[in-house]
């Protein structure tokens, strides 16, 4: 809901439990008002008629305040636009008009990449009705836009530019949205770090003054920093206020974090990570940028963590309402050494397991024998797969699963045949080496003609093959990102992630009943904006359930379990440690989120393939809990007993687990969250009978000892 003071200069955008406010000053600046608890409209004045702070040397008035710094005038704060043309650099806009707009039936709105809708226009006060308010301003020829839009107690941020003058016009930068906290003493800044098979691991630490950056240079979201920041001064789990922010883009990106002098906080954020150029506008050209969406909530982490899961749940993921199968994925049973009779065996026993979902791995295609060769010659080896991939997805169709496969499709080796046709199609800067990372170069999808190639490739192969789930992998980062001949080069940085979605939704147009996971070497392209295009993501190549939990603890900061992929592979742990767990501690550790088996089943005994089946049994069963209920992260895998539970309706599950008991001593008591502590929960396994005040106030005992152990345990409200 969107409230607009009388004189239309003051704007109040309101969420179930959160506001956001701002205001257009009498000399047309725009400055923020308000985020945080809901208010008034009236309150939001009362804020307006607050002066500026006084005149004070060497600073502006306007730094910490401003709704979006602009690049240029008297501004000190890092900009959120920079551009540049043939005569000046910098911004001096003026305030157009507002208006406010009602999204399609797909939750889309207008200047959003694919999105339409209808336009409704005020120019008086009162309350919007619209879904989005678009603040427009013009400088010069050039038209900019800033969007807002209140998804529950997410505001969803983002920018649009025209060029509607005569000549070109250059973004050096164009940021997504500047947010503003409120003044507060001792901010501690939350963030997701990491590296390849070390994703989203959390750090918290004070907030200095100065500039704090993350981001990637690398062309995609990257295993180092998820896109996402919180900020709090006392937050707990579950109590206190905690300010979250996210970016949507899955190529190179940059968040600033910024205590300016005064001790104001500021964070801005947006696609590209430096300045040095994202586009150049011809004449009528336009660029819209991703969204940088904001959350407020006095729940603390935990409740950060529920309001970001119901909005992607409700806004960002397809289908979100339908839950994701359990698959078997043959990467680490087989390697590149498949064929299809190899393949055909291991779906036998991934069936009788209960998988519903069967995906071959690398090596299915070209001449893929190892990671040298083949990548780009998107058809089936006819030594390994006589008949192509057909009788092998009718097999898997006829064991009850689904089929799927895995492609790279972004990446090509120089031995193949595509490169051989058109070593002009990579990314390469014209008389340099051309780098390889894992014996592969970077397609340039900015190329019209590499995109209608891919497409080509990826249709014929839907079309021929009944495939029902590909897993879209990018195994390397940019790096000689040139494109020789091209006027304006650097905008293949843009342009290959707008192409990659481009791909992604006309297939996804194409082939509706295919779904499609994103995965980058693990945990290297997850964000809001894959995710508006993919069904789950993989979440981290690093399969040992015991490094997983950190790994999944981070990743639930934003993301739910509906979408982070998990896998029970063998043990010990053949790709990273040699880790010798049980299959119960790998089971418990892969059910907190999509279930996958990883594993090599020709090796698991009888025994093993009867207790897997009574695990992949038991998912099911809690499935609906899991992927569509709310999290509460019970105790953080630090060492100790860890657990999460989930809640949806009358029921509740737990998992947890224990790494190591120490000293002999008992493991504590479990205090559960979400239930209704005037409730009596029975769990169906021993019978027993819980008061829901007990288990909140108490706990509850869970039976752990010795050295990663795990336990499942289920509650229904009677």
């Amino acid at each position: 809901m969107t409230d607009i003071a009388e004189d239309g200069r003051t704007w109040l955008l309101s969420g179930p439990t959160s506001g956001y406010a701002l205001r257009l000053t009498d000399a047309d600046e725009l400055v923020h008002l308000h985020w945080g608890p809901r208010i008034t409209l009236a309150d939001a004045e009362a804020l307006a008629a607050r002066p500026l702070p006084a005149y004070r040397p060497f600073e502006s008035p306007l730094d910490g305040r401003e709704e979006y710094p602009v690049d240029g005038g008297p501004r000190f704060v890092r900009p959120a636009l920079s551009v540049r043309t043939g005569e000046r650099r910098g911004t001096q806009w003026r305030f157009a008009s507002y208006d406010t707009s009602c999204a399609d039936s797909h939750g889309l709105a207008c200047d959003t990449p694919g999105g339409t809708a209808c336009d409704a226009s005020r120019e008086g006060g009162g309350e919007g009705q619209g879904d989005e308010l678009r603040l427009r301003f013009e400088d010069g020829g050039l038209a900019i836009t800033l969007h807002y839009r209140m998804r529950g107690d997410v505001l969803e941020r983002w920018v649009s530019l025209r060029n509607g003058g005569d000549a070109s016009v250059e973004l050096l930068r164009a940021d997504a949205a500047t947010w503003t906290l409120p003044d507060r003493e001792g901010w501690r800044l939350s963030r997701l770090h990491g590296r390849w098979a070390a994703e989203s691991r959390l750090a918290t630490a004070p907030l200095t003054y100065g500039e704090q950056i993350i981001g990637s240079r690398r062309g995609h979201t990257g295993h180092q920093h998820l896109p996402w920041v919180a900020l709090e001064t006392d937050a707990t789990e579950e109590r206190g206020e905690v300010y979250g922010c996210a970016l949507g883009w899955s190529g190179s990106w940059r968040i600033a974090v910024a205590q300016l002098p005064d001790a104001r906080v500021q964070i801005t954020g947006g696609a590209g990570y430096d300045d040095s150029g994202l586009l150049l506008l011809a004449p009528g050209e336009s660029y819209t940028t991703p969204v940088f969406a904001g959350l407020f909530t006095d729940g603390g982490f935990g409740g950060a963590s529920r309001a970001w899961h119901a909005y992607q749940r409700a806004y960002v993921i397809p289908d979100a309402g339908r839950d994701r199968p359990v698959l078997f994925n043959s990467w680490e049973a087989t390697g590149f050494g498949i064929s299809a009779r190899q393949q055909g065996g291991l779906a036998r026993r991934a069936a009788a397991i209960g998988v519903e979902l069967f995906v071959v791995d690398d090596g299915w295609f070209g001449a893929r024998t190892d990671d040298s060769a083949g990548l780009g010659d998107w058809t089936p080896d006819p030594d390994r797969f006589p008949g192509g991939l057909t009788p092998l997805a009718d097999q898997v169709h006829g064991l009850g699963m689904r089929f799927g496969i895995w492609v790279e499709p972004e990446m090509v080796n120089p031995d193949s045949d595509l490169y051989r046709a058109h070593p002009d199609w990579v990314q390469h800067q014209h008389g340099r080496r051309r780098t390889e990372f894992r014996n592969q170069l970077v397609l340039n999808l900015a190329r019209h003609d590499v995109r209608e190639y891919l497409w080509e490739r990826l249709d014929a192969l839907l079309c021929g093959t009944p495939i029902d789930f590909v897993k879209w992998d990018f195994n390397r980062c940019f790096t000689d990102a040139g494109w020789p001949g091209e006027p304006y080069p650097q905008r293949l940085w843009v342009d290959h992630v707008r192409a990659f979605y481009g791909l992604l939704d006309r297939l996804r147009a194409a082939h509706p009943g295919v779904a499609f996971e994103s995965c980058s070497g693990g945990g290297g392209r997850i964000d809001l904006g894959v995710l508006g295009r993919t069904d789950q993501v993989w979440t981290s190549d690093n399969t040992d359930p015991l490094d997983r939990l950190a790994i999944q603890h981070g990743f639930s900061q934003l993301h739910p379990a509906r979408v982070m992929a998990a896998w029970v592979t063998d043990s010990p742990n053949t790709q990273l440690n040699g880790r010798v767990s049980s299959l119960r501690f790998r089971f418990v550790s892969a059910m907190a989120g999509v279930l996958g088996i990883g594993g090599d089943l020709g090796r698991w005994s009888e025994e093993e393939l009867a207790e897997a089946a009574r695990w992949v049994g038991l998912y099911k069963e809690i499935r609906p809990l899991v992927q569509r209920g709310e999290l509460y992260r019970l105790r953080p895998p630090t060492g100790g007993l860890g657990a999460v539970q989930y809640v949806l309706g009358d029921e509740s599950v737990v998992l947890a687990w224990l790494p190591a008991q120490r000293y002999g001593e008992p493991v504590p008591a479990l205090r559960l969250r979400g239930l209704d502590p005037t409730a009596s929960y029975a769990c169906p396994e021993t019978g027993e009978v819980h008061r829901g005040a007990v288990l909140l106030h108490h706990g509850l005992a869970v039976g752990l000892k010795g050295d990663l152990d795990a336990t499942v345990i289920r509650l229904r409200r009677i």
